[in-house]
């Protein structure tokens, strides 16, 4: 580390040991029901006409909306959470992007039901009770996916001497701390266009189009220490998947799902591969066992 780099790295190390206490996750934990519950009782105050035109004009009179607006905010702590792990493994960065994807697909379900009248009814809404099926059905394959991929990284190929292995982290925490930078640049672009009554853009589409550039420069910074054709191509593949999950936040809900499904069956197929036919070391020592191991 140089004289510039080492203080961006403390400022990242204190900003992470702050973004990840108890205390931290606490209140925020309280702000997300305080914010819900008040959007809740500004949607129904506003549905019956009560407030006034100033303020009418930019609350919405359906109270699900108030479901998908909390769980947007859930999804930008999960990004926050997101940059974090990026210094700590590829194989962890990428699972938490998974996860970020199996929440997407939730809020996007949870969308629908903005579009079904109160009391529901679901009569001459089929398309919405399609959608609603596909994103909540895509999601819970992407979270029983996620099982097997976060079970495979129990056995991991042993890739870094502990010196070069302290200064890839300290490169990663720099990028780290640049999209950190970049998500919240996007953040208050998109808090401003809403203020101005503008099309905000879609922040969460945006940021992953960043992932993709940020997976392909850490594989580049990660070639300068390890260049064997399986790191390459084991990373490689993880950028991949970051591409597919990306494509899989488009507009056709259907697809979404297949996408995203297959971008999750992709990241297990990479991982088990990678860890049954490279150098294996179990996470805890000593040597990782398969079901056709000898023991």
């Amino acid at each position: 580390m140089n004289a510039v780099s080492r203080p961006l790295i403390w400022a990242f190390d204190q900003l992470q040991a702050h973004a990840e206490s108890e205390p931290t996750r606490r209140r925020v934990g309280k702000a997300l029901i305080v914010y819900f519950l008040a959007a809740l009782a500004l949607i129904e105050l506003n549905s019956l006409g009560w407030l006034p035109a100033f303020l009418a004009r930019n609350i919405s009179v359906n109270r699900f909306d108030a479901v998908t607006q909390t769980f947007t905010l859930v999804l930008v702590l999960e990004v926050v959470d997101l940059v974090f792990s990026l210094p700590k493994s590829t194989s962890k960065s990428v699972g938490k992007q998974f996860e970020i994807l199996a929440l997407i697909l939730l809020r996007n379900a949870f969308k629908e039901l903005t579009h079904l009248p109160v009391p529901i009814d679901i009569a001459h809404h089929t398309d919405v009770l399609v959608n609603l099926a596909t994103n909540g059905g895509g999601a819970l394959v992407v979270f029983v996916l996620l099982g097997a991929y976060k079970h495979a990284q129990h056995c991991a190929p042993k890739h870094w001497a502990p010196d070069i292995l302290a200064k890839f982290i300290a490169a990663k925490k720099l990028v780290a701390l640049v999209v950190l930078g970049s998500f919240l640049c996007m953040g208050v672009y998109d808090g401003l266009l809403r203020l101005r009554g503008l099309p905000p853009i879609d922040l969460f589409h945006d940021f992953f189009t960043v992932l993709i550039f940020t997976d392909i420069l850490i594989l580049l910074i990660a070639q300068r220490y390890m260049p064997q054709f399986h790191a390459i191509f084991r990373n490689s593949g993880f950028a991949l998947s970051t591409l597919f999950i990306r494509m899989s936040l488009t507009d056709d809900t259907i697809l979404s799902a297949i996408i995203g499904v297959g971008a999750m069956l992709f990241a297990v197929c990479l991982t088990y591969a990678s860890n049954r036919f490279y150098t294996i070391t179990a996470s805890e020592g000593g040597q990782c066992q398969f079901p056709d191991s000898p023991r």
